[in-house]
């Protein structure tokens, strides 16, 4: 028979990526969504013939019990989250709800439906929990690169809330035998990253820019520094965590460094245009508590799960320019033909 995945945020990027993974490897995948209208589910439209769907909220502890009954998932992959740091400053007590405790109801539904009442070692046939937990982390680091080991100096609410995630994950690991495992996985991207993050900010204006659609980009920190990788590489370090023989947990990145000028240079000059041109700085954008530099150490990873990046970051950088150049062009049609018809 084949094996089945529950994927809470499914509708996000990574979602979306691991959801065209796991049905490659033969998977049944399922999706918990908070009802039918979510306004993301076109990011999976083109599998929808291939998954299933259970409704269920991170917030609400017995809609998850009800979730995991109903699909007796043989792995959980837990991706829902309000992952958009900025924001958690604004709604530092949702983004906590969510990113923080929405892990300890996820796990407390596994151990429920699982009946692990009491510590217990671990056996075969358990339901196998994949947290995403984040180099945000890391924060003001410690040492550079990041390991497994560095010690956590988060700068954000954000951070912070992951940081319970990933401890919570870890304590249920150790009190009840449950194969939990956190992947702390650093900045990764793609056509498909919502437009309020840097670098699909960046790929989109630029495309808007070359097309004629827009004049300016305004950025906040160009000096930032950030391990940059490739959504569809860093699923697939997610499913490898989950197979094999003892659980753990995993530093996922490529080891190099790039800043933000970085990203906004390859992506201008990938259309031929030069970015000191169109680029200007606004300091509302800055975040309150920067995250200077944030570089992987992926050594555990690459040793044990076998896993390596395939795409790097220039390449990511003209791929997102590139889907975007499409995308702004189509939209322009669409809007073009609906003129004509109005």
């Amino acid at each position: 028979m084949s094996k089945r995945a529950l994927i809470t945020g499914i509708t996000g990027q990574d979602g979306s990526y691991l959801a065209e993974h796991l049905l490659g490897q033969g998977y049944q995948v399922w999706g918990l969504i908070r009802g039918q209208a979510n306004p993301r589910k076109s990011r999976v439209s083109r599998l929808v013939s291939d998954l299933s769907f259970v409704n269920g909220d991170l917030m609400d502890q017995a809609s998850l019990v009800s979730a995991v009954d109903t699909v007796q998932p043989d792995e959980v992959y837990n991706l829902g989250a309000i992952s958009f740091v900025p924001m958690s400053w604004q709604q530092a007590e949702l983004v906590t709800e969510v990113n923080g405790m929405g892990v300890l109801r996820m796990l407390e539904a596994i151990r429920m439906v699982s009946g692990l009442n009491g510590s217990r070692t671990a056996d075969g046939g358990q339901i196998r929990f994949y947290q995403a937990s984040s180099s945000e982390m890391f924060g003001k680091v410690a040492e550079t690169p990041q390991c497994e080991t560095t010690i956590f100096r988060p700068r954000s609410p954000y951070g912070v809330a992951k940081i319970y995630g990933h401890f919570i994950t870890r304590n249920y690991r150790e009190s009840f035998g449950m194969y939990a495992v956190s992947g702390m996985l650093f900045n990764h991207e793609s056509p498909r990253r919502g437009a309020e993050f840097v670098t699909r900010k960046i790929s989109l204006a630029v495309a808007r820019i070359k097309l004629g659609y827009q004049d300016k980009l305004s950025l906040g920190n160009l000096d930032a520094v950030r391990d940059w990788g490739f959504a569809g590489d860093y699923v697939r370090a997610m499913h490898l965590m989950l197979q094999q023989d003892e659980p753990g947990d995993y530093v996922i990145g490529t080891g190099q460094m790039h800043s933000v000028r970085d990203a906004v240079r390859i992506a201008f000059e990938h259309v031929g245009l030069d970015w000191e041109d169109y680029v200007s700085i606004d300091p509302s954008l800055v975040r309150p508590a920067e995250v200077e530099i944030l570089c992987a150490d992926a050594d555990r990873a690459r040793a044990k799960l076998g896993w390596e990046p395939g795409v790097d970051f220039p390449e990511l950088m003209r791929m997102m320019v590139d889907s975007d150049l499409q995308q702004v062009s189509h939209e322009r049609e669409y809007g073009d033909l609906l003129a004509g018809i109005w």
